[in-house]
């Protein structure tokens, strides 16, 4: 577990999550021949370049063409490959759901999906640019593995992990900088495994992405009151952790969750359907898009205006209490 003195300490240290991706692919690819890398006409944005420049050979930009990616991404699979097929989350999650639907999850095939860009962290390219259904989407497509990292070192871990098991991966990324939340690589990361980052008995925040960060600013407001919050960093929305989400529960009673993405589908309806499979009572809040449409704007004033950034978390934790 991180001790949350040694996260103050370094919580103004930012780092793309991004090119967690893109350096730890370059890496792996040093000592796996089968591993390459696609691209949709935005190599630069999503991190592939990287590992583009380093093995030419291997990589493959279509051009504005995601659902053709996806399909060469199956063909590779079924040849034996390890594709990494990239774009913006909202290009692959929504204009190309077809081909990872049949293409892809249908078939089973070991086609890693990274989708940057996630949730309104890309604020001024508006509606057609903001992923706030992906969760919804991916989700629901079986055989599909869903990881939403916390930094730019969960991100290296996850794209580790997609390569280590086989079939269908989404790992879901923030545009641009984000505070570092990890110094380390031995914290524990697993997929379907959540990760303790604060002890509480008050009330307990799941959170994913870039609102683990949030959630951890909000506990220390609250513990600034008296007020003792656990802080869960889910990232990995399916296969969801239950027995964190249930262990949550019985130690707190009171559970929010916080994700940049509609609170329909996403990670808060994984841990409501935990909590109403098992009958559990528990005072209970789903923090996200409230079924809108966001507007333009820097992330950080996106994420207040949501309630998914620190002040909005505490908040709604303090009305259930």
């Amino acid at each position: 577990m991180t001790h949350f003195a040694d996260f103050v300490q370094r919580e103004q240290i930012k780092a793309p999550t991004i090119e967690g991706f893109g350096k730890e692919l370059c890496v792996l690819g040093e000592t796996n021949d089968k591993i390459v890398g696609l691209a949709a006409d935005l190599a630069g944005s999503t991190k592939v370049n990287l590992f583009g420049a380093k093995f030419p050979d291997r990589y493959f930009n279509v051009g504005i063409a995601e659902q053709n990616m996806f399909g060469i991404a199956a063909g590779l699979a079924k040849c034996g490959y390890i594709p990494f097929a990239t774009t913006f989350s909202v290009f692959a999650s929504l204009r190309a759901l077809d081909q990872i639907h049949t293409d892809i999850c249908y078939q089973n095939l070991n086609v890693k999906i990274v989708g940057t860009h996630g949730g309104t962290s890309f604020g001024t390219g508006g509606s057609t640019h903001h992923a706030i259904e992906d969760f919804a989407v991916i989700r629901s497509l079986a055989n599909m593995t869903l990881i939403c990292p916390a930094d730019m070192q969960e991100t290296a871990l996850a794209t580790r992990a997609a390569v280590n098991h086989y079939g269908p991966y989404y790992i879901r990324l923030n545009r641009g900088t984000n505070p570092v939340i990890y110094n380390t690589d031995d914290y524990g990361f697993a997929v379907g495994k959540a990760v303790k980052l604060a002890e509480g008995k008050d009330a307990t925040i799941i959170a994913c992405g870039s609102c683990v960060y949030q959630a951890l600013k909000a506990s220390e407001i609250l513990e600034k009151e008296g007020i003792s919050v656990c802080v869960l960093n889910m990232h990995t929305i399916k296969p969801i952790d239950k027995d964190a989400i249930l262990s949550a529960i019985k130690d707190t009673g009171v559970i929010v969750t916080a994700e940049d993405h509609t609170v329909i589908g996403g990670l808060g309806s994984a841990v409501a359907d935990v909590i109403a499979e098992n009958g559990a009572g528990v005072k209970f809040k789903k923090l996200g898009i409230q079924d809108v449409f966001s507007p333009m704007g820097a992330p950080d004033d996106l994420l207040a205006i949501h309630g998914i950034n620190d002040k909005g978390i505490a908040e709604a934790v303090k009305k259930l209490l």
